[in-house]
């Protein structure tokens, strides 16, 4: 397993990505997840130049990028279910280009949680929404096929959204649009939602789970609050988990060093590294 840390946690302290990159890296991260949004409104407003600038500050950092989340933050007009064609047709034109631009910053992942951006509207089923979500990603995921991007699905809690909720639906949905490139991904915190224990959670999602992410109920680091990690990192193993455990937080009070090193901390604790 790799640990990374996710950019916006600098970038809400007014950090620069190279700022950012060189301190996650002296930390001891090996990878950084990139919000787009902290780079430019959308990522067709990101050139050439500018993207591989940004591989680049990577590479003298010593990180790799994991891919990029957060991904439909501040691109108004684009929904997955929504009942207006023309919003899909927009939606999906868009997820192609968030693939180039995954591939363009050396990234393998695209995180799709976008909870308001997916959210069943008044009078649509979740069958019509689910059939919609298909039609909407199906050109992105064959685009992903050929540029080695793997596109996860992250299941969200009710508070956030009405589609997709838990890892066994996320798993579903999946199945119903068979790529090796479209796979879910875990959350601790949105774990903490389905009533039933992490660790079961994890050992019933593998393996169409690619990607993880770290944090404590509380929406802190993890180590930040009573979220244990122990039996998360032992059922990990026990799967034969090897990807990205990357630390994503909502709440930032504590700041960028503070949060990136003691996150850090705990997970090596944890996982015995």
């Amino acid at each position: 397993m790799k640990f990374a840390i996710c950019n916006e946690i600098y970038h809400q302290a007014g950090w620069d990505l190279k700022r950012a990159m060189k301190h996650a890296a002296r930390v001891g991260y090996e990878a950084i997840e990139i919000a787009p949004f902290t780079i430019a409104k959308r990522v067709t407003e990101v050139p050439a130049e500018k993207r591989c600038e940004i591989r680049r500050l990577a590479e003298e950092a010593g990180l790799e990028i994991s891919g990029i989340h957060w991904v439909l933050v501040q691109t108004e007009g684009m929904h997955l279910t929504h009942p207006d064609f023309a919003i899909r047709a927009r939606t999906a034109r868009y997820f192609v280009e968030l693939v180039d631009f995954c591939r363009d910053l050396g990234g393998r992942f695209i995180i799709l949680g976008s909870p308001k951006q997916r959210s069943l509207e008044p009078g649509v089923s979740r069958e019509q929404g689910a059939a919609w979500a298909r039609e909407t990603l199906q050109q992105a995921v064959r685009r992903a096929e050929r540029c080695g991007v793997t596109i996860c699905i992250e299941p969200l809690s009710p508070v956030e959204t009405n589609f997709i909720n838990t890892a066994a639906e996320a798993i579903e949905f999946v199945k119903s649009l068979p790529s090796p490139s479209l796979r879910i991904m875990l959350d601790v915190k949105a774990m903490s939602s389905e009533g039933k224990p992490i660790p079961q959670i994890i050992r019933e999602a593998w393996p169409y789970f690619a990607y993880f992410h770290a944090n404590d109920a509380n929406l802190k680091g993890p180590g930040f609050g009573e979220t244990d990690f122990r039996p998360i990192a032992a059922a990990l193993r026990e799967v034969g988990y090897e990807g990205y455990v990357s630390v994503e937080v909502f709440k930032f009070e504590e700041g960028p060093e503070a949060i990136a090193s003691r996150s850090l901390a705990y997970l090596r604790e944890v996982f015995d590294r």
